[in-house]
């Protein structure tokens, strides 16, 4: 019980003074997350569309629709580990809050085994059915196959990195976040400029990137906090607390996912008019993301 009330400095007491002060100090480091979460995609974009043309910028913006699609399922079950785990914290149940953190790692870890499988057997249809133009699609087929490969990176990150903020934290994802995003501006040069890996390397930039900043929240988690330690024979999957992880998830995962979904019918309107006017889009969406995303985070806090 102790150890899950003591508090360290970058904890917000969310029980405690005026709502409007928690919501905003809350609030901002979770919107600057998100900005450098589209931030990933958009410098592979901005990288590739220097260094390799605007075929490569158009057929990396293809694919943002697809990916989105599946990423925000997850985002959105995700949000129900973060519900228990700020439940389970507040009231000092340190037991149910490590089934809590174990089922939703197992499930990270699932969901990204099987979105191997996706990208590999079903992401050419997808394009296809979106009517990708030819000049395009190969390119695109090669970029979003290798964010299938490390798309599990992402979902743990988004799923410790909530779990994180759940406890009051939301600052230090960030800051891991930022280090993350400087490390793939780096690794795009290198891969497209300095290697000339195209589209793909943009792809691994990204990964590695996503990767590297999971692991900074998972030795974080080990270092401040001991009831969240992540023990290997506590992986197991637990049917009640992934029950209540669906119940409380799945109505975001769904509200995200149909949003993206719609997405995909537009971009598939897009794609009839070729690769020049879907390069265009692509760089009109990324501004018009980063514009929004502040009313999307604060209602998410």
């Amino acid at each position: 019980m102790e150890a899950t009330q003591k508090k360290n400095k970058y904890e917000i007491d969310m029980c405690n003074g005026t709502i409007m002060d928690k919501l905003i100090s809350f609030a901002l480091p979770l919107m600057v997350s998100s900005i450098l979460q589209l931030l990933f995609n958009a410098v592979d974009i901005i990288v590739v569309g220097r260094f390799t043309g605007s075929q490569a910028l158009a057929a990396v913006g293809s694919t943002t629709a697809l990916i989105n699609m599946f990423v925000n399922l997850f985002i959105g079950v995700s949000l129900g580990a973060n519900v228990l785990s700020a439940r389970f914290y507040a009231a000092g149940k340190e037991r149910e809050m490590s089934e809590t953190v174990h089922t939703a790692m197992t499930f990270a870890l699932i969901s990204g085994i099987v979105m191997v499988f996706v990208g590999l057997f079903c992401t050419r249809g997808a394009l296809e059915l979106m009517d990708t133009p030819a000049d395009i699609i190969d390119d695109a087929w090669r970029y979003i196959v290798v964010i299938y490969y490390g798309i599990g990176a992402a979902i743990f990150y988004n799923m410790i990195a909530g779990i994180i903020r759940a406890v009051g934290d939301s600052k230090t994802p960030l800051y891991f976040l930022i280090v993350a995003c400087i490390i793939n501006i780096v690794l795009d040069y290198l891969f497209i400029a300095g290697f000339h890996s195209g589209v793909a390397g943009a792809g691994w930039a990204t990964v590695i990137a996503q990767l590297l900043a999971a692991l900074f929240c998972l030795l974080y988690v080990k270092k401040r906090f001991p009831v969240l330690h992540i023990k290997k024979h506590n992986f197991r999957w637990d049917g009640a607390f992934a029950w209540q992880h669906l119940r409380v998830g799945l109505p975001m995962a769904f509200q995200f996912s149909i949003t993206a979904v719609g997405v995909m019918v537009l971009q598939a309107a897009l794609n009839q008019f070729g690769s020049t006017a879907v390069a265009g889009f692509t760089a009109a969406t990324k501004i018009e993301n980063l514009a929004t995303q502040a009313l999307v985070t604060l209602g998410a806090t």
